[in-house]
């Protein structure tokens, strides 16, 4: 049995006006599948800065980092992923896509998440996101 390698990773949540932010993927086997911004965690960074780097990569965005949602374990086929998924608020920028990551993004109510094919870890965002809403008084 082959060890597989363990990724350390974040995920943004970014709420605006109710609706959650997701990106179409660009690259890589889970390309055409939604997922919440994010990305690696670089040696020495606590995973808040990573995201708020990431962010910043990737969507040329500043955000504040807000409540940690969960942490998703999933076992892909050729890695073992253990990502932190933090709430997020948009600070400054316009979650402007750059061309090669991410090929479409939107904003999702819950219902809508139902209909949409996201990759599978990120599938247990939206089922914590569903019950957390459920929860509410």
């Amino acid at each position: 049995m082959m060890n597989k390698p363990r990724v350390r990773a974040v995920a943004a949540v970014i709420v605006k006006d109710g609706k959650y932010f997701a990106a179409i993927r660009g690259y890589g086997f889970l390309k055409g599948y939604f997922e919440f911004p994010g990305g690696k965690i670089e040696e020495g960074e606590t995973p808040e800065e990573a995201l708020r780097r990431e962010i910043e990569e990737e969507l040329s965005s500043e955000i504040e980092v807000g409540e940690k949602l969960l942490t998703v374990n999933y076992e892909y086929p050729d890695f073992l992923l253990d990502m932190d998924v933090f709430f997020a608020v948009l600070k400054q920028g316009r979650l402007l896509l750059h061309e090669g990551i991410h090929l479409q993004e939107r904003f999702f109510d819950l219902i809508e998440m139902d209909e949409t094919l996201f990759c599978p870890a990120d599938q247990a965002i939206v089922k914590a996101l569903k019950a957390r809403s459920f929860a509410l008084p």
